[in-house]
Order: C-alpha cells, then structure tokens, then sequence
C-alpha cells in the first residue's frame, strides 16, 4: 500500500500519544535488541532510542516513501525495507515494539505466537492496535467503500482491526509470564476544516483513495466528507472531538 508521510504527520501528537503510553509500560530496563514493526515516519523509533540509549534500534517498515521520510528526520537510527508479516527475529530480540501496524495483517492467531517466539525469554512484546471498526469513521468509509463503481478495488484496502481483547489473553497466556491487555479510548481534540476527514486521508482512507482514480477520489472524498461532518460535528469553540479506542498488549515470554 502506498502511504503519504506529509498527510499522516498532520496529527503527529495525538497519533504518537499512545506510543507514548505504550512506552512508558514497558517493563524492560535495559534492552540490547529492539525492533520496531511498522515504523512509519520514525517517530516512535526516536522515541525508542531516546529510552533505551544503549539498545541497536531498527524500524522496519514496507512503505518507500514512509521509510524515506524516516531516514531524513532520524538519520541516527537503522531503518529496513520489509514486510513485517514475515518479521522473525535472528536471535531473538529483547524488545519487539508496534505501534498501530499490525491491525493490518491477517490471521493473528497464528501471527502472534511467531512475534512472541522472535523475543527473548524474559524479553516483551508491546503492541497498540486501533479498535475503531465500529466507529462512524470505519462504518461510513465500508458502506461507501461497498458502491459497485469501486467496491471490487475499495473494500479490500479497508483495514480488518484486530481480535478482542480476550483473544489476545487466550492466545498469549500460556506463552508468557506476565501479560498486560487493556484498552484506552482517547478524545482527540482537532481543529481545521473536516479534521476528521483529514485523519482518515492519512490512515484507514488513505489506501481506499489511492485505489481509485481521480474522477472517482473526488466523488467519494465528497461522499464521505459529507458523512463525517454529520457524525462528528464541531463543537461551539470550533473543535472536533474524535473518539478513538486503541488496544494495547505488553507480554513478556515464558
């Protein structure tokens, strides 16, 4: 899929906030490997390397024009071109990190297991994954997405979301010695013209957009703005609120 590094970083803040949090409830002191799946921009790999001085971070990520972006802002820190459905870790690291990539993979029952065995015993696993399937924004976006002008090319790029979060402790339990799964939801606060349309462009619209041409972009972007502005009208100060629940994943392995 093709990504826009200038489009996603629009709402930097509020999209590195749960990295943040993420960050902050991992119980490793002083790791030696870490590895960051789905790097994007590189923001959360500076993030990384700014707590842990002494570990070799590495981004990877299957996105040019993202990685590009990476390596200019944070030419400090390694960066590699790759798909991180196949990441495996040679040996195992001591921290593998993902912030809000893997709810784009497939089949996490088996994808899980595989990232857990990449880290060290005593080593964690930290993930943040969107759970907004269900919101108006992901709602909207399916059932526009879903007209047969574009549905054949649309829907597919429609991200999937991840498991619930008791899957995850099924899954996971029995492979670690402690196991950490909550959910957060933020109300991010934007401001601008169609914020939330804006967000969308960045992330989960932005593969639905690049499938289609620009005769068709610009119906459905009318379309679908005309959606958000319904479902997440500006407050009296001219703010939109966007309600945006995540869940996060901290295990450590057995």
């Amino acid at each position: 899929m093709t990504w826009n590094p200038a489009q996603y970083l629009k709402f930097a803040g509020p999209r590195l906030r749960p990295a943040v949090d993420l960050l902050s409830r991992i119980p490793v002191e002083a790791p030696e490997t870490v590895y960051d799946l789905g790097c994007g921009a590189g923001q959360t790999v500076s993030l990384l390397g700014a707590r842990f001085p002494a570990a070799q971070v590495t981004g990877i990520d299957s996105s040019a024009e993202m990685l590009q972006t990476a390596r200019e802002a944070f030419p400090e820190h390694r960066f590699v071109a790759a798909d991180i459905a196949r990441f495996t870790a040679v040996p195992p690291a001591h921290l593998v990190f993902s912030n809000a990539a893997l709810q784009w993979l497939p089949d996490h029952a088996r994808l899980f297991p595989r990232l857990i065995a990449s880290v060290r015993v005593g080593g964690v696993l930290a993930v943040q994954m969107p759970r907004v399937e269900d919101s108006p924004r992901i709602r909207h976006l399916r059932e526009i997405a879903s007209n047969p002008r574009w549905a054949d090319r649309a829907l597919p790029r429609i991200q999937p979301g991840p498991m619930a979060p008791e899957a995850y402790y099924d899954l996971l339990a029995p492979l670690t010695v402690t196991l950490d799964v909550w959910e957060t939801e933020y109300l991010h606060a934007l401001a601008g013209k169609d914020p939330v349309v804006e967000w969308s462009k960045g992330a989960g619209a932005g593969p639905v957009l690049a499938a289609l041409t620009a005769e068709e972009r610009k119906d459905f972007l009318a379309r679908y703005t005309e959606a958000m502005r319904a479902a997440y009208p500006p407050r009296g100060d001219g703010t939109t609120l966007l309600p945006f629940r995540r869940l996060f994943i901290v295990a450590v392995r057995r």
